[in-house]
């Protein structure tokens, strides 16, 4: 048994003295007995459970469609450094062979023991996107929901959690059925519908949205008329829930603190969408797999296309958005957190995690007032320590 003291401990919507033990992997109540048991002292630090990232591209110079298990280890060691102990490897749209590849990548990750963030399943975004909103996507690669393509796919693995597309395109109602059946999340993402088709798409499953404000329609003019988009419908349709990417650029406090207030923090996850520049020094990077990515340009804090006319991506980690959404959105520290835990972990049907409960998987993240993390722990084993 471990028992982490001295802490401040986030749980429940608050900040509480209390201990927090775990064994085998597991959150256990604390014992009045504690001998025999390794002691880790926070030192007055802060602990929550485990940062869960439900929307990454890699980082550490490393992207999930390099689709090697070195690739994979790499970007989760670096997320684990500060603070993540779930991720969801996300695929940007690909060729059939690296959708293919990165199944087969994640069927033997998933199980392995590493010094990072537990990588349960995948994330695919795209390529099943309006080509009006495909952002840094490669627009050769977006395209409608082909059955024999998504329903092979399907076949291939129980791993995948998460599936963004554009529900406006034909036969999006039918692939959200085949999500669904097979234990999948549909996610409006890359998408130009409007308000009355996102409520078709709410009915036909689509349950979240991919990046709000990012390659999402808003309201807009048509034959003098107005339409509201996929950003109205997040703020009216309670039964959608919504991440965003609060690495201060992507979206200006403004925004951050309008998501907080109107949406909250149950039904809005936090989400680094980091390709393989986080980690790394500015200068030139590829979104995507080193060999058919897009190539893209790091500085001011994000990954840009190399004109500049988009974002592609960012460099963020998930510490950096909870401090933002705290000094930036205006967020209590608690709800900050929950935004980067057990919300994430709920919309993706991860029910082991997210929070400190007994019973829960023994991950676990201690940081510091500035939010600098200091130990990581995923599973009930160390794999960060600062010490």
């Amino acid at each position: 048994m471990t028992i982490i003291r001295n802490g401040r401990v986030i749980y429940g919507g608050q900040i509480i003295d209390a201990e927090v033990a775990f064994e085998n992997g597991k959150i256990v109540p604390a014992p009045a007995d504690v001998s025999g048991a390794e002691i880790i002292d926070a030192a007055g630090q802060y602990v929550s459970a485990g940062f869960v990232d439900i929307h990454t591209h890699g980082g550490g110079d490393c992207d999930f469609l390099d689709n090697t298990e070195e690739a994979f280890f790499t970007a989760a060691k670096l997320h684990a450094q500060h603070g993540t102990t779930t991720l969801l490897p996300t695929a940007t749209s690909g060729t059939p062979e690296e959708t293919v590849g990165i199944l087969g990548v994640i069927d033997r990750v998933a199980e392995a023991e590493h010094d990072g963030a537990d990588m349960p399943g995948i994330h695919f975004e795209g390529p099943y996107f309006s080509p009006e909103q495909c952002g840094a996507q490669d627009p050769e690669k977006v395209r409608a929901p082909d059955p024999a393509e998504y329903e092979k796919v399907l076949s291939l693995s129980n791993r995948i959690l998460r599936w963004s597309a554009a529900p406006e395109l034909a036969g999006s109602d039918k692939f959200a059925a085949a999500l669904r059946e097979h234990g999948v999340l549909p996610a409006i993402g890359h998408s130009n519908a409007e308000y009355d088709e996102v409520v078709e798409a709410l009915k036909a499953g689509f349950t979240h949205v991919t990046h709000l404000y990012s390659c999402c329609s808003t309201v807009h003019r048509r034959n003098a008329y107005r339409y509201a988009g996929i950003v109205e419908a997040a703020y009216l349709l309670d039964g959608l829930t919504v991440e965003i990417i609060a690495d201060g650029v992507h979206l200006p406090p403004p925004l951050l603190q309008q998501v907080y207030r109107f949406i909250g923090p149950d039904r809005t996850a936090l989400v680094t969408d980091s390709m393989r520049g986080a980690g790394m020094p500015n200068g030139e990077s590829v979104l995507g797999s080193r060999e058919t990515g897009l190539k893209v340009i790091i500085e001011d804090g994000v990954a840009k296309l190399p004109d500049r006319t988009a974002f592609a991506g960012s460099v963020a980690t998930m510490d950096r958005l909870v401090k933002n959404m705290v000094q930036l959105a205006k967020a209590t520290l608690t709800d900050a957190v929950k935004m980067a835990t057990e919300t994430p972990a709920r919309i993706v049907g991860l029910t082991d995690r997210g929070t400190l409960d007994v019973g829960k998987r023994a991950d676990i993240v201690l940081f510091d007032d500035e939010f600098r993390v200091s130990r990581t722990i995923v599973g009930g084993r160390t794999v960060y320590s600062k010490e």
